[in-house]
């Protein structure tokens, strides 16, 4: 069973509710979570109760692996089973088990949950990983000490082994789970505050055995029901200010890059969840607005890259009421001018309102498409999904009313209306036809005189 993000560990408290006895006798659950985004976005369906196997887990992994920079963290324990999310978490008095991996889990760009992986083919997870890349590998070890180098020329492999599990009682169990999630989320926060791209796997050598009894089942399903819904809007909005008030707002759930089909640059974590983005050099008017993103050491060929959004705001007659319009997007590599531009044609919105479309990019078959004007844009591959801005009459730092870029008249609705049509014709010309249909005037008698019907008739 794949889950992907959204409420992660919510199925996981399910799974482990339903099951009596002694469990995970011969798998172990698998967390991911990355800041690199889309990355298990349509996980393969499985059936209850299935165990990944080797393969399918390295399948997975391969996504991880293709991503640059690829910084990978591996949390290792002694043993882990899916009830250690509950039972054990239950004797620290935390009302949601692992708080701090929840919420990992929650803002990270993509998670992936893994209730139930051969144990053996966490055994061979390193040395798999080993044989990928060229790695500069960082042990942390066991100690609280976090404190660690990173290559910048090379992928950084980071093997932290956690405390394992005191089985003298459930109580310290369930403390030695409570320091591992910290430590786990300390080590995640300075990777974050550094700008470091990562992808990050927690799971364990061999599951773990836990005998339940009947008062432990009781106090679970009371707690599973009492677990609040974990929200899945996964980061807020970007906002740019003037000085004082809000005059800009930006939001996208991937904001992807490709530079001559090679290079690609997934900017979606630093744009809103790191917040590494520079946007000063963003304008605001009454009638022109420039929204600016400018990065910084993406790649050794590019030391910063700007994207710029300009939008205007006219009044029309026709409508009698104010208009505006994004009108281009920029690419500027190291501020090399005039740089890559693009045009959109039909992005507008009444000024009071927001524009949204679900896909804007380079393809032709996105709902928005920039087309390149110039030599340079041809260089660049674009994807924004879930876009939407707003650079005029923002009020308290909130999207007003958005008005979508897909027409009342799709595709679909075109096929359906025409195919309509021509059913109806077919039917009122087969209608005509049967009511112009007449019979004969005179009929022909077998038991009287042939019938005879002259010339002029």
């Amino acid at each position: 069973m794949l889950l992907a993000a959204g409420a992660p560990l919510c199925p996981l408290l399910i799974l482990s509710a339903l099951y009596g006895g002694v469990l995970a006798a011969d798998h172990v659950p698998v967390l991911l979570w990355s800041t690199h985004s889309a990355l298990w976005d349509m996980p393969t369906p499985t059936h209850g109760g299935h165990i990944t196997s080797r393969h399918e887990l390295q399948t997975l992994l391969q996504p991880v692996l293709c991503q640059t920079p690829t910084n990978l963290v591996v949390f290792l324990q002694d043993t882990l089973s899916v009830d250690d999310f509950t039972y054990l978490s239950a004797t620290s008095g935390q009302e949601k088990p692992y708080p701090h991996l929840q919420d990992l889990l929650n803002s990270s760009a993509s998670s992936l949950v893994l209730p139930a992986v051969d144990w053996k083919a966490i055994s061979d997870l390193v040395g798999f990983l080993e044989k990928q890349e060229d790695w500069h590998q960082v042990d942390v070890g066991k100690s609280d000490e976090v404190d660690f180098k990173t290559s910048d020329s090379k992928p950084n492999f980071m093997i932290v082994k956690l405390l394992s599990r005191i089985r003298d009682s459930d109580a310290s169990a369930g403390g030695s789970f409570n320091e591992n999630d910290k430590k786990i989320e300390k080590l995640t926060n300075i990777m974050r505050e550094r700008g470091i791209e990562f992808t990050a796997i927690y799971s364990a050598l061999r599951p773990s055995k836990i005998h339940r009894t009947a008062g432990m089942t009781s106090e679970t399903r009371r707690r599973l029901l009492s677990t609040d819904r974990i929200q899945t809007v996964p980061y807020p909005p970007l906002n740019v200010t003037n000085g004082t008030e809000t005059c800009i707002i930006f939001y996208a759930t991937n904001l992807t890059l490709t530079v001559n089909e090679s290079v690609q640059l997934d900017l979606t974590h630093q744009t809103f969840v790191s917040h590494v983005v520079d946007t000063s050099s963003s304008k605001c008017s009454e009638f022109n607005t420039t929204f600016s993103l400018k990065y910084y050491n993406l790649t050794k060929e590019i030391n910063t890259l700007e994207i710029r959004f300009a939008m205007s705001n006219q009044f029309y007659p026709g409508s009698a009421r104010n208009w505006f319009t994004l009108d281009s997007v920029q690419i500027l590599q190291d501020a090399r001018l005039p740089g890559a531009l693009f045009r959109i044609p039909y992005a507008s919105s009444p000024a009071e309102y927001s524009f949204h479309c679900q896909l804007v990019g380079t393809s032709q078959l996105y709902d928005a498409v920039l087309i390149p004007t110039n030599a340079e844009a041809k260089a660049w591959n674009v994807h924004i999904s879930q876009f939407q801005i707003q650079g005029f009459n923002v009020k308290d730092s909130l999207f007003s009313y958005s008005t979508d870029c897909t027409g009342f008249f799709s595709a679909a609705i075109w096929m359906a209306l025409v195919s309509s049509f021509v059913l109806l014709w077919i039917l009122a010309y087969g209608i005509y036809m049967l009511m112009n249909l007449t019979t004969n005037d005179k009929f022909d008698d077998p038991k009287g005189h042939p019938l005879s019907v002259g010339q002029g008739e």
